[in-house]
């Protein structure tokens, strides 16, 4: 295993907040994290995988280190990177970053982002940036997309409830989403509105 496959096939809850810092390279664009959620799989009432493998969650129940890429409300692709045990369905999405490299790549792809900050802040708008669509379900990092880890982890990170996330417990007893304090580029919070898990 690679010292990258080392490092994910952790706990999500442990690795969601060491990414944090970390560069994505996508298509002709690079982000740095600033953002992400962590989801337990089976065990998790937020998370797709909570009733067991189907055919959407399948990658989840695979091997770390490759991206979970799913449709979130039939108008928005988010993506996660698939962490843990094979077999444990667990993984961290990619909630928000800042754009540090192909800047006038992803102004193209974002042309109603206002300014920069706004470039990948929100699951949808980051892989838009990054160029990723439905069909890297499944891509391994190392790959097309490649994952730079932070040379040390951010000294200062905020905890809190995933956004849109509800299920037994309340938003509240997942406080599993992970940030920069005082970074322009992280999503503003919502909370859930739903009855049921996605």
């Amino acid at each position: 295993m690679t010292p990258l496959g080392e490092f994910l096939a952790r706990p999500a809850t442990d690795v969601a907040p060491l990414l944090l810092g970390a560069v994505l390279h996508g298509r002709d664009v690079s982000v740095r994290l600033t953002e992400v959620e962590a989801y337990l799989g089976e065990h998790d009432p937020g998370s797709h995988a909570f009733r067991g493998r189907t055919r959407r969650s399948a990658v989840m129940f695979g091997p770390a280190g490759h991206l979970y890429v799913y449709f979130s409300y039939g108008m928005h692709v988010c993506a996660n990177i698939v962490v843990g045990a094979e077999g444990e369905a667990t993984a961290v999405l990619l909630r928000a970053g800042e754009v540090v490299a192909g800047l006038d790549v992803a102004r193209s792809r974002r042309v109603t982002s206002k300014t920069d900050a706004d470039l990948a802040r929100g699951p949808a708008r980051l892989c838009v940036a990054l160029g990723i669509s439905l069909a890297d379900d499944g891509a391994r990092l190392g790959e097309l997309f490649r994952l730079d880890l932070p040379p040390h982890p951010i000294a200062v990170v905020e905890t809190g409830p995933r956004t849109g996330v509800s299920g037994e417990g309340g938003s509240d007893a997942y406080p599993w989403r992970f940030w920069i304090p005082g970074n322009s580029s992280v999503s503003p919070y919502k909370k859930s509105v739903l009855k049921q898990p996605v």
